[in-house]
């Protein structure tokens, strides 16, 4: 994978690409919240041979800091539009965990039919009919909540919140240990503000492609495993369990979840 950058107003982003060969699919993941691109490491070891590749350290994210946090997710979405644009990518396969997944939905919902496919994994859906106004108001004080935790509890929480696996947990760790206290509460109560926004901006947010989603049984990250079932629900999407999996479960159990993107990823190349 090579490293480049996209200069913004805010910021510079990292992101990273593997060798491009138009005759591929590409695969685009974005990790989910205080998470950078290694949060993928398993996926892109398992498909750096058979897919084009593009992951990034979302903006405010270890190596894309410094960063202004006075972006929204829809600004998030457009930078995404503006690197694919740049690597000459399109059709990609949007593959998002957790905020990863609010991303993608933001891309669909401001550039409809450029996306071929897209995975939700342990994310939910934008739509603001599934949430409650207590909840979004809950999202929106985050920061005062995470300040209020001796930082030592509140690193445990991050880690032990999303991951199950040694490896997983391992990896959580490193992410949460790379920021002070300050910067992991600032960057924690802007994510989840901005997610409050997006929802109640109440957009149609229409997936627009095939689409699959994924779910840790164990996800304890607020209502993932109930926004999930009514999701497929809803929406009449493809839902896989991932079973000893918690809020990472493409870090708990990589092996069943590549397998799943695999073979999502193969039927839309046969179309």
């Amino acid at each position: 994978m090579t490293e480049k950058i996209l200069k913004t107003a805010s910021g510079v982003i990292h992101y990273w690409t593997s060798e491009s060969d138009s005759g591929k699919q590409t695969l685009v993941f974005l990790p989910g919240l205080t998470a950078d691109h290694h949060l993928f490491d398993k996926q892109i070891e398992a498909f750096e041979k058979e897919f084009d590749l593009l992951t990034w350290d979302a903006p405010g994210h270890a190596a894309s800091r410094p960063f202004r946090l006075d972006f929204s997710l829809m600004d998030k979405a457009v930078w995404l539009h503006e690197i694919l644009k740049k690597e000459g990518i399109s059709r990609p396969v949007l593959i998002g965990q957790s905020m990863g997944g609010y991303v993608a939905q933001c891309f669909m919902q401001k550039f409809p039919g450029e996306a071929a496919g897209f995975i939700s994994i342990d994310s939910a859906p934008l739509k603001r009919s599934y949430v409650t106004g207590a909840e979004i108001a809950l999202l929106k004080r985050t920061e005062p909540m995470y300040r209020a935790f001796p930082w030592k509890s509140l690193k445990s929480l991050g880690v032990n919140g999303c991951a199950k696996s040694e490896y997983g947990r391992k990896l959580m760790r490193r992410f949460v240990e790379s920021y002070t206290k300050d910067e992991y509460c600032r960057l924690s109560g802007h994510g989840t503000k901005l997610l409050a926004e997006a929802m109640e901006a109440d957009l149609p947010y229409v997936i627009d492609c095939p689409a699959i989603l994924i779910c840790g049984e164990q996800d304890q990250s607020g209502s993932a495993k109930s926004y999930n079932r009514r999701w497929a629900k809803k929406e009449g999407l493809p839902i896989y369990w991932i079973k000893d999996a918690g809020h990472n479960s493409n870090t708990d159990k990589p092996d069943e979840v590549n397998k799943i993107i695999r073979d999502f990823a193969r039927q839309l190349e046969e179309k």
